[in-house]
């Protein structure tokens, strides 16, 4: 495991070491998720938008607003992507 110090912007932004970038397949394209454990950041890419298949099976989207199941589905894929995060 190597140790690198990176630069926090006044925005907030962090630039991810290259050799990081590389060893985890991750590229300008590629998302990843941020949570906080303790005291500590933890990113994760995210690798896969059909790793989030099905999620919504269990729901019954009949007699719905569009609003409510739009609110249903960010709460779903929100709940899958820390789910598959601390696998």
């Amino acid at each position: 495991m190597s140790f690198q110090i990176v630069t926090i912007t006044s925005q907030g932004q962090v630039t991810v070491p290259a050799k990081l970038r590389r060893a985890l397949g991750l590229d300008k394209v590629k998302k990843a998720i941020v949570y906080q454990q303790k005291d500590k950041i933890i990113m994760e890419p995210v690798h896969s938008i059909t790793q989030l298949a099905g999620i919504l099976k269990s729901k019954r989207l009949k007699n719905k607003t569009i609003e409510e199941i739009m609110r249903l589905e960010k709460k779903a894929v929100e709940k899958e992507i820390i789910k598959q995060a601390l696998k």
